[in-house]
């Protein structure tokens, strides 16, 4: 599995990018300053260092799912596209892997709260049927009843479902079992700034929010409690 992420919080910049596999191995790195070795330009993204070269396309099409929502004191927005065609060349140590798999998009903006904590989940797999499906799954931001941004794509149809619970320890959001292959962690304690942050990577199976059945997913879960 293959992230990247470009954030701007106030004048700090970072990018980040991260290749979790099967084996428990995570490759990753993060930059406040400078590339950090990756680079989202429009639809290309390109990561370099660690062992790990990338060069992927995100083929977005139709509409995002986008979701504004009141927070603190002002709003927050998102744009989610779930199951998107990703596609292009990732060498792990040399040895070149051809990918053409399917992603999620997502895009947020805002102004949040002064704390802010979330949970999140987000993946790609197949139903019991055989369809492709893809989900977004959160609580704690844009998780009204209704109007939220919860939605499974089934064929890259979205729908939204209704609101979830998520496992202290992220093992678990509704009835979709999670198996943990490797995490991206993050303690920071900068006076101002103060952010718990986890977002594992791992395997998904059970039934999903819509009550499809899960035969084999992927994706990650995401804890996040944060003073900015």
């Amino acid at each position: 599995m293959v992230c990247a992420g470009d954030a701007h919080i106030g004048p700090a910049h970072q990018r980040f990018w991260a290749v979790a596999t099967a084996d428990g191995r995570l490759r990753e790195k993060t930059a406040v300053f400078g590339s950090g070795g990756v680079r989202i330009a429009g639809p290309e993204v390109s990561i370099d260092g660690d062992g790990v070269r990338a060069r992927l396309r995100v083929d977005e099409a139709g509409e995002p799912v986008e979701t504004l929502s009141p927070h603190g004191g002002s709003y927050i927005w998102t744009a989610k596209q779930g199951g998107v065609r990703v596609s292009g060349l990732v060498e792990l140590d040399g040895e070149p892997i051809q990918f053409e798999e399917r992603g999620i998009v997502d895009d947020s903006a805002g102004y949040h709260a002064r704390h802010t904590v979330w949970s999140w989940s987000a993946g790609v797999g197949v139903l019991t049927d055989g369809r492709p499906v893809a989900w977004n799954l959160v609580t704690g931001v844009h998780d009204a009843p209704e109007a939220s941004e919860r939605t499974v794509w089934v064929e890259g149809v979205p729908s939204e479902v209704g609101p979830v619970e998520f496992a202290s320890d992220l093992s678990r959001v509704g009835d979709l079992a999670f198996t943990e292959w490797s995490a991206r962690e993050d303690n920071t304690n900068a006076l101002i700034l103060k952010s718990t942050y986890r977002q594992p990577f791992g395997t998904f199976k059970g039934t999903l929010p819509d009550g499809n059945e899960l035969a084999d997913g992927y994706g990650v879960m995401e804890s996040h409690d944060v003073y900015w």
